[in-house]
């Protein structure tokens, strides 16, 4: 039995679907890094400037953050920091509200409330970190 009293089997899975929860914070970076023009294009849509300098840090911050998540370390506070950098960048870039009724609006609206669910599974990770954590002391 896995030191956290899940059968490898579960381990292996719990693994997977926290890839598949940081799934976005691998596929944002590596499409910033392969066309960072496109980077600094979409800061400089979002009035952040300087625009080199966002793009790196949001690159290595999404990067970094997903890869504590993954290998355990902190992983209850890089969930926290994805949950709150995933609600700041909800409420920036999909503003549905402020768009005319239609198909345009409702996948936007759709959008910002699917990232909603994301800081949801977020925090829920961090929460189970760290009860699994207090289990362990």
């Amino acid at each position: 039995m896995a030191r956290n009293g899940a059968s490898p089997p579960a381990g292996a899975l719990r693994w997977f679907a926290l890839l598949l929860l940081c799934a976005a914070y691998i596929q944002g970076p590596v499409t910033k890094i392969l066309d960072f023009e496109g980077a600094l294009a979409e800061m400089t849509h979002f009035g952040l400037t300087p625009a080199p300098l966002f793009a790196v840090g949001i690159i290595v911050f999404e990067l970094a953050m997903t890869a504590l998540i993954l290998i355990g370390r902190w992983r209850w506070l890089a969930a926290l920091a994805l949950a709150g950098f995933t609600l700041a960048a909800t409420f920036i870039a999909i503003r549905f509200w402020e768009m005319s009724a239609g198909q345009g609006r409702a996948m936007a609206m759709n959008g910002f409330f699917e990232h909603l669910g994301l800081v949801g599974g977020f925090i829920v990770v961090a929460l189970d970190d760290r009860s699994r954590r207090k289990g362990d002391t």
